[in-house]
């Protein structure tokens, strides 16, 4: 199967302060998208497996122009998204999980933790909030993060824009407590 990418984008962010004290370095953010043609709007498509392994190389594309942006050993956390043209079916983003979770732990390094996401189905312009967290245990606070995600054209009816995010540290300022990065413990990726 081939997969047709309209375009792409790579977005960083760079955060010098959020109030308070100016942190010792700033925590920067990148998000990075495809628009692809979907195959299946408009159509059933019983089995997804095909088109979900094929998205394996966007993925892997798509995470290694965010490990590019951000230093491979910088990155703290990160996250998925999916917005499906109005002529897809909510299934046709759900690919997405497997192909774009697969992608970042493979080129990371095979963090363990859960790879969050967010996932809708959406007109052109649409803005999605990808949610980010800690790559190696789920549960550090510190590391509950966003990322904007969305482009002016796209997704077009019958096209699908699959984001990958990442974040070089924690939120500025962060004081909630929870579990803490020093103290993760484990390789379940949970705590």
């Amino acid at each position: 199967m081939l997969i047709d990418i309209r375009k792409k984008a790579l977005i960083t962010e760079t955060l010098y302060h959020d109030g308070g004290a100016k942190p010792e370095r700033p925590l920067r953010l990148a998000c990075a998208y495809a628009v692809v043609k979907n195959p299946y709007a408009g159509v059933y498509q019983e089995d997804l497996i095909d088109f979900m392994k094929t998205l394996r190389a966007v993925g892997l594309e798509l995470a290694s122009d965010l490990v590019d942006a951000l230093g491979k050993e910088s990155v703290e956390a990160y996250g998925k998204a999916a917005i499906v043209g109005v002529n897809g079916e909510y299934e046709h983003g759900a690919v997405w999980h497997e192909a774009g979770g697969w992608a970042m732990r493979e080129v990371l390094g095979e963090p363990k933790a859960m790879v969050p996401a967010s996932q809708v189905t959406a007109a052109a312009g649409f803005r999605l909030i990808m949610p980010l967290h800690y790559i190696h245990a789920s549960y550090v606070r510190s590391h509950f993060n966003s990322v904007e995600v969305g482009a002016v054209d796209a997704p077009r009816p019958d096209e699908l824009l699959f984001a990958l995010g990442m974040a070089d540290g924690p939120r500025l300022h962060s004081r909630l407590g929870g579990l803490l990065k020093k103290d993760v413990v484990g390789n379940d990726g949970q705590r």
